[in-house]
């Protein structure tokens, strides 16, 4: 998909907003074709009769609204991708119960459409594993008040699940991405990232002491305790040797 333009259609109800995302999307080399609807009825008949990429479609329309093209599109056989451009927030996890790729704020910025564009490009896209000393470290963008800020992974010490949600925890801060815990699990297994709890992902790297106490397992990662599972107590303890023995 990177190296073949993609074919997109824009769905939103209200005119000037519909020709500033066609303006914005026509000058990104990514985007090739570009349909256009009024309505979520339009928008679905266009779908039916032509394979396309990727739907950037407003929420609030007429006739069938944005989540409901969505649940009608995820019965599809070969369904599009789905980035939801709305001025209303209340529907992010809505939206990503419906395996949406993004979900975009108006007023759109075009560098914020751009980036909605690469995780269109990027989705689906296989994984290359790597060992630990050869894995890049992974930039993750996550947004805060309309701002889009980078975290490196090397400096996530450990992910909590939320939802559909993970929260992302640093030295200082933490960070709400909509990404799922199991996506992470397995996209950052090889950087040195492990289940420890049904509910929680831990840096190795990260780890400072491990404790059991009373048969119940925990490891401290910072200032911050964590509580680890009966199922994965065996196999985080034969991993934490491991990593030392090949630090030392």
């Amino acid at each position: 998909m990177a190296d073949t333009p993609l074919r997109a259609l824009v769905a939103d109800d209200e005119e000037p907003a519909l020709a500033e995302l066609v303006y914005l999307l026509s000058r990104d080399d990514r985007i090739g074709e570009i349909r256009t609807a009024s309505n979520g009825p339009d928008a679905l008949k266009i779908l039916q009769a032509a394979d396309l990429d990727v739907v950037f479609c407003d929420i609030k329309m007429p006739g069938l609204d944005g989540i409901d093209l969505a649940r009608v599109l995820s019965k599809f056989a070969s369904r599009p991708q789905i980035v939801f451009v709305t001025a209303y927030d209340e529907h992010a996890v809505q939206a990503f119960d419906l395996e949406a790729t993004d979900y975009v704020m108006k007023p759109v910025r075009a560098e914020r459409l751009a980036e909605a564009v690469r995780r269109v490009v990027t989705a689906g896209a296989p994984v290359a594993l790597h060992t630990p000393e050869e894995t890049e470290d992974e930039v993750i963008p996550v947004e805060l008040a309309g701002v889009t800020r980078f975290v490196q992974r090397s400096t996530v010490r450990y992910v909590e699940a939320q939802g559909d949600y993970a929260r992302l925890h640093t030295g200082q801060n933490s960070h709400l991405v909509r990404i799922p815990l199991s996506t992470l699990e397995e996209r950052w297994r090889d950087a040195g990232f492990t289940r420890i709890h049904r509910s929680t992902l831990v840096a190795l790297a990260h780890v400072d002491e491990m404790r059991v106490d009373g048969g119940r397992c925990s490891v401290r990662v910072g200032d911050d305790w964590l509580p680890v599972s009966r199922r994965h107590t065996r196999e985080l303890r034969d991993l934490l040797v491991r990593s030392t023995s090949l630090r030392g």
